[in-house]
Formats: C-alpha cells, sequence, structure tokens
C-alpha cells in the first residue's frame, strides 16, 4: 500500500500531476480544486497522500492500477468517506472535488443538497443520497483546520468567497492560515482588480516566490 509519497514536481496537466521520485515518474491522479495551486508548484518538493484503486472491468481482466494523490491527510480522509456512499466512485469523486473539501463538507451539514449538484458529476437524486448518508458524519472536515485566535491576522468576513478560497487552497497545502492571510492581502494590495481566485492564486503565488 503506496499512503504516501514525496518528491518533486514535475508537470501537472488537467488531468493530474506527475511526481519526479529519484529515477522514477509517478502519474497522480489530483482533484480538480488542487490544480491552479500545483500548476504554480511546478519544481517543488511536495508530498502527496496517496490511494491506490484499480481502474477497469475485472471481468474482462484490463484493470489498470490508479493512484490518487491529495495535497491534505483530511482531503483524502474526507475522499475515503464519501466514496462510501453508493454510486460514487473514485473517478465521479475525484470530478465532484472541483471545489476546496471544507466546502462540500459545509454543504452536507447543512443538507444542502442544491450546492452539491453544481459539484461535477452530481445529479440531484445523488446529492440528496449524499447528505442522507454523511450529514452528521463530515463536520470536522467542514470545520478546517483549527486556528489559534492570537494566530489570525484577520477574521474571516473580512474576506470576498474567491479571497477564502484562494487563502484555503494554500492552506491544503502546507501553508500556515496567517501567512495565506499575509499573502492574501499583500497580493491585494498591489493589485486590488484581482477578483477571481485563480487570478489571487497566481499573484499570492508569486509574492511568496519573492
Amino acid at each position: 500500500m503506496i499512503s504516501a509519497i514525496t518528491g518533486r514536481l514535475f508537470s501537472v496537466t488537467e488531468r493530474g500531476a506527475t511526481l519526479q521520485v529519484g529515477p522514477i515518474q509517478y502519474e497522480l491522479l489530483v482533484p480538480k480544486s488542487d490544480l491552479d495551486v500545483l500548476a504554480g508548484r511546478v519544481g517543488d518538493e511536495i508530498t502527496f497522500h496517496t490511494i491506490l484503486y484499480l481502474e477497469g472491468d475485472a471481468a474482462r481482466g484490463n484493470l489498470e492500477p490508479r493512484l490518487i494523490g491529495f495535497s491534505a491527510q483530511r482531503d483524502k480522509e474526507f475522499f475515503e468517506l464519501f466514496t462510501t456512499v453508493k454510486g460514487i466512485g473514485a473517478k465521479t469523486a475525484l470530478r465532484a472535488l472541483s471545489v476546496p473539501v471544507s466546502h462540500i463538507a459545509s454543504a452536507i451539514e447543512s443538507r444542502d443538497s442544491r450546492f452539491l449538484t453544481r459539484l461535477d458529476g452530481i445529479g440531484k437524486r445523488t446529492a440528496d443520497l449524499i447528505v442522507a448518508e454523511l450529514a452528521g458524519k463530515v463536520t470536522k472536515f467542514a470545520a478546517g483546520a483549527p486556528v489559534a485566535p492570537e494566530s489570525r491576522t484577520a477574521p474571516a468576513s473580512q474576506y470576498s468567497q474567491a479571497e477564502l478560497d484562494a487563502i484555503e487552497a494554500l492552506v491544503s497545502l502546507g501553508e500556515r492560515r496567517p501567512d495565506a492571510e499575509r499573502l492574501a492581502q499583500n497580493a491585494l494590495a498591489s493589485n486590488p482588480n484581482l477578483k477571481t481566485t485563480d487570478a489571487l492564486l497566481r499573484e499570492m503565488l508569486r509574492l511568496r516566490s519573492l
């Protein structure tokens, strides 16, 4: 069982990432919500928390091993719970994770089926089933990582949703929340016209590399 893998991020595509570990390159499928941040970290050493699964038709003997990589252990744990819902396999779950796990978990806990139907590959019937099976079980994922009061640089209400998404993305990759918030504030100070999560993330990553 490969539970985690560390190496140099070689490349990122719409499908996933390639990790260089010594002379070997590993192809990993990753959640869509991680792709933008990972694209800015090509060349960095990264640890992925992994799940190995077999894709294909066992009856026809054409099973192929696939490695799924998560930037945070809690995202991996959520994925494992998410795929216990009937009808949600690994491929469907990967498509659905197009927004941060904390947002999906929060929608489940608030029984917001409508939000869930906006996720790739999730219809109304499946959304209702997710709520029925997981509500009350994903509270820790909705809450996010605990942050000591003295560590906060600004109240969450100060940020727009796009800004919160950018901050959450960096935190999920191991950045300290105060540092992620500081990068967001500096990016907005240098360019107040950064209105989308993608644009803000790119500027935050640029500032971090200086």
